[in-house]
């Protein structure tokens, strides 16, 4: 078997076999097949596609890469929630300690900004000594400890998805149906949960652009997860503007520390609070939704959910004085306030050029090897709907270079279109 007539097979609109995909998966992991050989596959399957069960073949192979976690040893149930990538879209830093301090243990494993999305593990590192490293003894042990895990995915773990992850990210393939299906279920049948939460995004910031492609993902991503024996449920929800107020790294870390803590942006909040109820559902926590949703509030109004978070942070080695005084995480040395151009009713925040602008400016990666700014991004200030004065504040860039500041306020400014006529907020959740 040769790795160039796989690819000439999937060049072709060929159905791979079981044993074709295992031989690449193998091959790639060992070294054996070279980053040009795999960013050409990876390409063919973007233009082509897999089956249903080309799909599921290739996210066993990636999860069975290497070692797999079982964590029925340590909790009765874990769980864990996958978003499919999105702009602002810090969720897993609120929804975690919520989630925890109603007593459900939560094993996450995340990864670092793909293309225009934000990657969690990246927002965690503005944290000064928080670890993203942990063993597999290191996450089973803090689970049973602590009730809750927010780790990279080890070296050991689903390797060729680590590999492919970053291959993807810098080629050109990352919206691939096949290729983004296998990359989270993969990780989540590693990782030993038992049951998933995946929040599916749609919209201008989402790979997947139309409800039809989300639903035909989260449908392919529910169908492994059953095939896996593992509980899952997918949400589909908006990604046409980002989530949230703020886009960057540490920027981002603020806002879920004043949403933990009370504050927070309305739809973010709406949208972490359902999250977590249906994590809580599924995990047998609850047995209606609005007990589940009532849980959630309780955990942030008494506090225990930000000490939930306190304690995530202290046990992996993050400095909690950043969490206490939020005023020290990274700062950027540039801040500019843009103003509305006009008024009238905001039509559109175009989350895919908001999410651009800020790898422009540093917070994300153009190259496999980049190193991540986490001081800056951008405070979006309105949302759609919003009827807006023009003169009051519209946007504002945290940066570190002034060319670099040029370049993201065009561009954000073009991600924002204005209506004379009213125009209808957009729907959290569609499904």
């Amino acid at each position: 078997m040769r790795i160039v007539d796989i690819i000439i097979k999937k060049r072709d609109h060929k159905e791979l076999t079981k044993e074709e995909i295992d031989f690449f998966v193998e091959g790639f992991v060992k070294n054996e097949i070279q980053d040009y050989q795999a960013a050409s596959w990876a390409m063919a399957v973007l233009l082509n596609g897999m089956t249903p069960r080309e799909t599921t073949d290739l996210t066993l192979a990636i999860a069975h890469s290497g070692d797999t976690l079982d964590l029925s040893d340590v909790v009765d149930i874990a769980i864990d929630k996958h978003s499919s990538g999105g702009v602002g879209d810090k969720t897993t830093l609120a929804v975690l300690p919520v989630v925890a301090a109603c007593g459900l243990p939560v094993g996450k494993m995340s990864g670092r900004g793909l293309g225009f999305s934000g990657g969690t593990l990246d927002k965690m590192e503005s944290i000064p000594g928080f670890r993203v490293d942990l063993t597999a003894e290191e996450f089973k042990k803090q689970l049973h400890d602590v009730g809750m895990v927010l780790s990279g995915q080890s070296a050991d773990l689903a390797p060729a998805d680590g590999k492919l992850y970053a291959l993807r990210d810098v080629t050109g393939t990352v919206k691939s149906m096949p290729l983004i299906a296998s990359s989270i279920m993969s990780k989540k049948i590693a990782s030993g949960v038992q049951a998933i939460v995946l929040d599916v995004k749609l919209g201008l910031g989402a790979f997947m652009e139309t409800l039809e492609e989300a639903r035909e993902l989260a449908k392919r991503m529910v169908a492994i997860g059953e095939l896996a024996g593992r509980k899952t449920v997918a949400v589909l929800s908006d990604m046409n503007q980002p989530l949230g107020y703020a886009v960057g790294n540490s920027l981002e870390v603020l806002e879920a520390i004043d949403t933990l803590q009370g504050g927070g942006p309305d739809d973010f909040i709406e949208h972490c609070l359902h999250v977590s109820a249906q994590m809580l559902l599924l995990g047998k926590r609850a047995e209606k939704m609005a007990e589940a949703r009532s849980m959630c509030e309780a955990a942030i109004a008494d506090g225990s959910a930000f000490e939930k978070f306190r304690e995530l942070i202290s046990v992996q080695g993050g400095n909690l004085s950043y969490i206490d005084d939020p005023s020290k995480l990274p700062k950027a040395k540039l801040i500019e306030t843009v103003a509305a151009p006009r008024s009238g009713s905001l039509l559109q925040v175009h989350a895919r050029l908001v999410g651009e602008a800020t790898v422009t400016l540093g917070a994300g990666r153009s190259k496999k090897d980049d190193a991540i700014d986490h001081a800056v991004g951008v405070i979006i200030h309105h949302k759609v709907g919003d009827i807006i004065n023009g003169g009051e504040p519209l946007f504002t860039i945290h940066a570190n270079d002034a060319e670099l500041l040029t370049q993201a306020r065009e561009t954000i400014l073009k991600a924002h279109l204005f209506s004379d006529d009213p125009v209808a907020p957009l729907p959290l959740f569609y499904e």
